[in-house]
């Protein structure tokens, strides 16, 4: 099995969605995701914590434990934003995984070709592409 990485600093998005599990396999096919390092709770079903690396970047994620005080909450009030070098790409490859669009990948008035999606376990997803040069 993989190391689980080791971080020293810097900031990691944590995220709690619905069904950690199928979240991750889910974040393979949709984002690329590599370097998948789980680690099981007691029950052997349920993500205790689990590391991901997508796009050159780390994110971690774990499922709610409401029998500890850590229910499941809908996520609101933030996306996680792939800046990458080619949006067609990524974009096409999330919603065919069944990511839903919530925003159209355009061009926007900052100059990004930008878009927004919903993956099937309620995170909120942004990729963008800067203008080239």
């Amino acid at each position: 099995m993989p190391e689980v990485p080791k971080i020293a600093q810097g900031l990691v998005p944590y995220i709690s969605p619905s069904d950690g599990p199928a979240a991750a396999e889910f974040y393979k096919t949709a984002f690329g995701a590599t370097e998948v390092v789980p680690q099981l709770a007691d029950d052997g079903k349920r993500y205790m914590h689990c590391s991901l690396n997508i796009n050159g970047t780390y994110i971690f994620l774990s499922d709610s434990f409401p029998e500890y005080g850590a229910p499941f909450v809908t996520p609101q009030g933030f996306n996680l934003h792939l800046q990458v070098d080619d949006a067609d790409f990524w974009w096409k490859r999330a919603t065919d995984a069944g990511c839903t669009v919530s925003m159209p990948l355009e061009k926007q008035f900052w100059g990004d070709y930008y878009g927004q999606l919903k993956d099937p376990y309620g995170i909120s997803w942004a990729i963008g592409e800067a203008p080239k040069e």
